[in-house]
Order: C-alpha cells, then sequence, then structure tokens
C-alpha cells in the first residue's frame, strides 16, 4: 500500500509541468531602437490594431510554435485562450485588416529572427533570450 506522502509525491510531479510558468518576456533585437514596450502597446500589436511603437517605428511581429509557452503568452497579455486568439485573427485575416504575427517553427529559429531583423519584436522565455536581444516587456 502506497503512503500518502508518496502519492503526493508521484502526483505532484505528473502535474508540475501544468502549474509551473516560465517568465515570458516580449524581445527585440539590439538594433531595435524601442527601449521598452508598455503592456497596452503589446497587446494592440498582438492583436493587430497598431503595427508601430509608441514613437511610430514600424514593427514586425513573430509568434511561437503552437504550444504551452504561445498559448501562455496570449492569456497573460490578452486574457484570450488559444482558442479565442485563433477566431479572432480568423476575422481579422478574413476582412483584410491584419495579417497575423509570423510563425517560427522553434525556439532557434525564433531567437535566429529576433537577432538577424531589428524591427521585429517577439516573446519568449526569460531563459531563451539570446545575446544581442534586449527584453522590452516581463509578463508576470
Amino acid at each position: 500500500m502506497h503512503s500518502a506522502r508518496t502519492l503526493l509525491l508521484l502526483f505532484s510531479g505528473l502535474f508540475a509541468p501544468a502549474f509551473s510558468h516560465a517568465e515570458l518576456v516580449l524581445v527585440a533585437s539590439v538594433r531595435n531602437p524601442a527601449m521598452e514596450l508598455s503592456h497596452e502597446r503589446a497587446e494592440n500589436l498582438y492583436l493587430g490594431s497598431t503595427t508601430t511603437l509608441a514613437d511610430g517605428t514600424p514593427v514586425k511581429l513573430m509568434d511561437l510554435p503552437n504550444g504551452a509557452s504561445r498559448d501562455d503568452f496570449y492569456l497573460k497579455l490578452t486574457g484570450k485562450n488559444p482558442a479565442q486568439i485563433r477566431a479572432y485573427w480568423s476575422r481579422l485575416v478574413f476582412t483584410g485588416r491584419a495579417l497575423p504575427p509570423r510563425e517560427a517553427n522553434s525556439i532557434a529559429e525564433a531567437r535566429q529572427w529576433l537577432i538577424d531583423t531589428p524591427n521585429l519584436v517577439g516573446y519568449m522565455e526569460r531563459t531563451d533570450v539570446p545575446p544581442g536581444a534586449r527584453i522590452l516587456l516581463r509578463l508576470p
């Protein structure tokens, strides 16, 4: 018979990834003139309401591949779950009002894009930020 402690350890190990969330940050190349990004501006960018930084600098956006980090990012930034984000962007694309962020195939590709593209803004876990990238906003 398993003790309560053994069962607790087993269940905590199984469900730990679901409850541990790494710190997500919005980042850009150090060649990007932006030094910081407000939560509101970041939300407007990722919901297609604007395509520029507060100073008028045009930016391109990058999405991570489908998965937990992407879902967590949109939930923290916009309060929308994955289904709501897909529906939202489908409407924008269908009506021709905006194009969704460019989707990287991997974290490695996202890191490289950020280093190579001065006007690109993206997001990733804090631990994935490459040298040559600057953190513009931390998401709680």
